[in-house]
């Protein structure tokens, strides 16, 4: 059985691999939580073909193939959208059927 005594006359002998030991343990389990935090992400849902898709010039609200949000075309977000990506939408409505919800950083929505 481990005693106290035992612990105390052995410590000083691993002393010098204790703090590194820590470095790496603390490590690996930061690295395994930030591995773990990203596997069960969705992956993002096509458009449904129920939805109706308008062309540029009639819609007025603007989503990704890829994404799950929609953006007015006045937005910053759309610039980062690639041009063969983009849906459009003549309504809120028809964007949120499709499985798309509001993005927060779009004034105006």
């Amino acid at each position: 059985m481990l005693t106290k005594e035992w612990l105390y006359s052995k410590l000083p002998h691993l002393e010098p691999y204790l703090l590194p030991l820590v470095v790496v343990l603390v490590g690996l389990s930061a690295f395994g939580l930030g591995r773990l935090s990203v596997t069960g992400l969705p992956a993002a849902a096509p458009v449904p073909a129920s939805a109706k898709v308008v062309s540029a010039e009639e819609g007025n609200y603007v989503a990704s193939k890829t994404g799950t949000r929609y953006y007015l075309p006045s937005c910053a977000g759309v610039s980062n959208i690639k041009e063969e990506n983009r849906v459009y939408f003549a309504s809120v409505a028809q964007a949120q059927a499709a499985g798309y919800t509001a993005a927060a950083n779009c004034p105006g929505l």
